[in-house]
């Protein structure tokens, strides 16, 4: 339910945009910086949030391309690679004996293809620290995180505010040092997901 009033939140925030977005300036370049976060953070202000928690600078290198560096961390409980409708997603029966917390840093390059249209690439290394239920953690392992990202970027309140809905495709070619009863439960997914939605809003300036 709480992930659901997200999603509407989502869309409500999208349609608000839309309409602010036709009194802000028209793509003119005003701001070499910006700095964010994705609309997912909130659901950490809810009862059972998502424990995740991004942020992200920006920095202007032409009128059309953006240097982003990030930083991100999440804890899940099952493989990243179960795919949206799969009726498994959510089931305790693909969940790990326990969870993940992963600490990540990454770089990431983000162009305009025309006006607010925007595709922007990323890698993101993470230490993966594996806590086994009632046991602690049991060790650790890196993560490399790699994402392709389509959105469009919608500036309002004279651009100093900016709101990106986007899909991106993900895949980790490098996942190390999982448990056993973890690597048990991972064998059967993919290392790749498709069409993941974003909702990332921030500043200009």
């Amino acid at each position: 339910m709480q992930f659901r009033n997200i999603i509407l939140s989502a869309t409500l925030a999208l349609a608000t945009s839309v309409t602010l977005a036709q009194t802000g300036t028209r793509d003119t370049v005003r701001y070499n910086h910006y700095a964010g976060t994705s609309l997912w953070s909130l659901r950490n202000l809810f009862p059972n949030g998502g424990d995740f928690y991004e942020l992200d600078y920006g920095h202007r290198l032409s009128k059309k391309e953006f240097l982003v560096a990030r930083a991100i961390t999440w804890k899940y409980d099952a493989p990243l690679g179960i795919p949206f409708g799969s009726p498994d997603l959510g089931s305790d029966s693909v969940k790990y004996p326990g969870y993940v917390r992963a600490w990540g840093l990454g770089a990431g390059y983000q162009h305009f293809i025309y006006r607010r249209l925007f595709a922007a690439a990323y890698a993101t290394g993470f230490i993966q620290n594996f806590y086994g239920t009632g046991k602690g953690k049991v060790q650790s392992g890196f993560q490399l995180f790699l994402q392709a990202k389509v959105g469009y970027r919608f500036n309002f309140f004279r651009g100093k505010v900016y709101f990106d809905p986007a899909i991106s495709f993900n895949y980790w070619p490098v996942n190390t040092s999982f448990p056993a009863a973890f690597a048990q439960k991972e064998k059967d997914w993919p290392d790749y997901f498709l069409f993941e939605p974003h909702f990332n809003f921030g500043i200009n300036f």
